[in-house]
């Protein structure tokens, strides 16, 4: 790859210098806050030299994969390393809440992984060094760097107070004179001792390591900044605004917003502890074994909070990070199967990379460029994930630091109370490669040698429209599971009428109980699943009138189900009909694109492979 030419090619597909409000990156990503997430050329820009993918949701995140600094230095090159001083706020276009608030929490959260992950793993090491005697944990050189690992750790509230100003384009070091007001030693042993302001008591907390009461003064401070800066004579303006900040932020911080922070973060932590005391090694298994669709859609990072907070609050981790060891080593296995089965070169250079990445903490390069690629793949992942993940929590193990699980951090695993938690953690790395690697090499088939050496049946079966409107690209369509052809190979449709019919004689085999969402087998064998709207499953079946049930036999043309497509607009939901073959492994799925073939022919063509 050449960066330069990569990190070029990626600011003019995403709508060029002027349509960036913002840029960060993570371990693998670029993420870019967008002024017209429409101006991104998607398909042109996953061409690209050294793009594995592209995701669009809050962000546009460019997937890079192990090169992501070098070319997010280039990016920024290119850029001039100049962003407007406002973010780009000026025409961004206008989010829905969850968007604006999903945003806010990964511009927060992203930026503290480095330095939580980096003192964590140090503290993990000495942790380690002690327990097999190479060091001495009373000695002034493992203290002081003890201290050094857990100074971030420590400093939290002063690290989400920089970023959160980041975010919130105020003035980031008077943000962080009131956050680090509470954190203090002085103020600590008032407050130890007892303290109170202007008649009113003050709670004894910890400040230190907190993360929720420094969001919320941070927030709290860039209104009051707002309102000084507005009202102040400009004379005045340099010192005038920061001390009516400063004397009003702090001292509504200690009486209301870090009380309600801490809460918050006592809030989380029983939540997952009553989780943990009541599902227990169940919940880690089945978090391990839906972690590959969370990490495809984004959803993955709404734990983040989470797990700093846990962290913070317990000093360790008990279901996120252990649950990623299991589905971070069962994508290793599998790349490295895929490895072993696959005759095509590409795809075997790409699965051997990949999977390195995965065992070392990296899995976007496994999942975009290899398991969501391959449904077989991604079925070997997810069930080997599911058994990684329930031996973990079997045996309860707990994670130290806050850093993507692998060979090379297992060391966040030593716990000096518990020897035998890292014993158990080691094992859930091998049963998790082990359980994967055999599976996929199994299940895995190569489709180039499958190409070669099978044939379609000339009697293939061509869909009719289940719906009237106009016919798009699978690719199309705005949900990251379906357009992936995660979910298997198909069409939407645009609907212009609110009538779901049958495209082919068969069997229905499922009806969502919420009644937008149906499943239909062909008199072929192909399964047939057909979605009315994205999200729509939050409608609880209103606007959506079944005709059939599981079990019915229905001829071409035969109405399944009546909506209301008017409504369904009505509430913000859009209203796309996808289809989708879900056993298309046995199947060649060709979506027919000619209009004059479409009007003569139907949508798509299905042929079992003999």
């Amino acid at each position: 790859m050449n960066v330069k030419e990569t990190a070029t090619a990626i600011v003019e597909l995403i709508g060029g210098k002027e349509n960036i409000a913002h840029l960060e990156h993570c371990s693998t990503r670029l993420r870019f806050t967008l002024k017209d997430n429409g101006l991104v050329q998607k398909d042109a820009l996953e061409k690209v030299d050294g793009v594995i993918g592209v995701r669009q949701n809050v962000q546009c995140q460019v997937i890079i994969g192990n090169d992501v600094v070098e070319v997010y230095d280039e990016v920024m090159n290119v850029l001039g390393h100049e962003l407007t001083a406002d973010g780009g706020s000026e025409g961004k276009q206008k989010q829905s809440w969850g968007a604006v608030l999903l945003d806010f929490i990964i511009s927060i959260f992203q930026p503290l992984i480095p330095a939580v992950a980096g003192g964590g793993v140090l503290k993990s090491l000495l942790l380690l060094a002690s327990v097999t005697g190479l060091m001495d944990n009373t000695s002034q050189t493992y203290q002081i760097l003890n201290l050094i690992g857990g100074a971030p750790l420590y400093f939290l509230p002063i690290l989400v107070a920089i970023t959160t100003a980041n975010k919130l384009k105020v003035n980031q070091l008077v943000a962080v004179s009131a956050v680090g007001a509470l954190i203090l030693p002085e103020l600590t042993t008032l407050l130890t001792d007892g303290a109170a302001f202007m008649g009113f008591g003050l709670q004894n907390i910890a400040y230190a390591s907190q993360v929720f009461p420094a969001i919320l003064t941070v927030l709290f401070y860039a209104q009051i900044e707002k309102l000084f800066t507005r009202i102040s004579p400009k004379p005045i303006r340099i010192f005038f605004v920061p001390m009516m900040s400063l004397v009003i932020t702090v001292p509504v911080a200690l009486l209301i917003l870090g009380p309600l922070g801490f809460e918050v973060g006592t809030i989380f932590s029983a939540a997952i502890i009553w989780l943990y005391a009541h599902l227990g090694w169940v919940a880690t298994g089945i978090l391990a074994a839906v972690l590959p669709l969370m990490v495809v859609t984004g959803m993955h990072k709404a734990m983040i909070p989470y797990a700093v907070s846990s962290m913070s609050e317990m000093g360790a981790e008990l279901l996120y990070l252990p649950a990623s060891l299991a589905h971070n080593i069962a994508e290793a296995g599998a790349c490295f199967a895929v490895s072993v089965r696959t005759k095509d070169q590409k795809l075997r250079s790409t699965a051997v990379s990949a999977g390195i990445s995965a065992l070392f903490g990296i899995t976007e390069p496994a999942l975009y460029g290899v398991t969501i690629l391959h449904k077989r793949v991604l079925y070997g992942v997810m069930a080997s994930s599911l058994v990684g993940g329930a031996v973990a929590g079997l045996f309860a193990i707990k994670a130290f630091a806050l850093v993507g699980p692998g060979l090379a951090s297992i060391t966040m695993f030593v716990d000096e109370a518990n020897p035998m938690n890292l014993v158990w953690a080691l094992v859930t790395l091998g049963v998790s490669f082990a359980v994967s690697f055999v599976l996929v090499l199994f299940l895995f088939k190569d489709k180039t040698v499958e190409n070669k050496t099978t044939v379609a049946d000339p009697k293939a079966e061509v869909l009719s429209k289940p719906v009237e409107g106009q016919v798009v690209a699978l690719s199309e369509v705005n949900d990251e599971v379906f357009s992936s052809g995660m979910i298997g190979e198909g069409f939407g449709i645009i609907p212009t009428s609110g009538e779901l019919i049958a495209p082919e004689d068969g069997e229905i085999t499922m009806l969502f109980e919420t009644n937008h969402a149906i499943g239909l087998k062909t008199r072929n064998g192909a399964e047939l699943l057909f979605h009315i709207g994205l999200d729509t499953v939050q409608l609880e079946g209103k606007h959506f009138t079944p005709y059939v049930k599981a079990g019915d036999q229905v001829k071409q043309g035969q109405p399944l189900i009546q909506f209301d497509l008017d409504a369904i607009k009505a509430a913000g939901f859009d209203p796309i009909v996808i289809c989708v073959v879900t056993n298309q492994e046995n199947f060649t799925v060709k979506p027919i694109e000619s209009t004059d073939e479409r009007n003569e022919q139907g949508v798509l063509s299905i042929a079992p492979i003999v």
